[in-house]
């Protein structure tokens, strides 16, 4: 049994060991930096930088990002119902299939209509 695992141990040392030797060789065959400190400035088009270039974004920018991945995802979930629609439409089981699928965009839409609700999906 424990010759079993050696296949995975020796690709659990390729998946460690790659990634460090890339860094380390590439780290010792790339050229030095130069220019110093001003190479790290922010560039805008040879004129000096009017503010900062780290910009504070406001929470709403990250509260909308956030509901995005997460009612994207959601909606991914309709990819393979929808492959596996054909089958169960075969087997006669199309319209327990379509109610189930009904009851989980109902819960999609009950969410977006508390979030506009709250006003999360405002723009101002």
């Amino acid at each position: 049994m424990p010759a079993a695992y050696i296949p995975l141990l020796l690709f659990s040392l390729l998946v460690l060991t790659f990634p460090v030797v890339t860094l380390v060789v590439f780290k010792c065959i790339r050229p030095g930096s130069r220019g110093g400190p001003a190479k790290f400035q922010p560039y805008e088009c040879g004129i000096l930088p009017e503010t900062s270039a780290r910009g504070r974004y406001s929470a709403r920018f990250y509260i909308i990002g956030m509901l995005f991945v997460v009612f994207e995802v959601e909606t991914i979930f309709l990819f393979p119902w929808a492959i596996l629609f054909r089958t169960w439409l075969a087997q006669h089981l199309a319209a327990f299939a379509l109610s189930y699928m009904f009851v989980f965009l109902g819960i999609l839409l009950v969410g977006y209509v508390w979030l506009y609700k709250k006003g999360a999906l405002d723009l101002a």
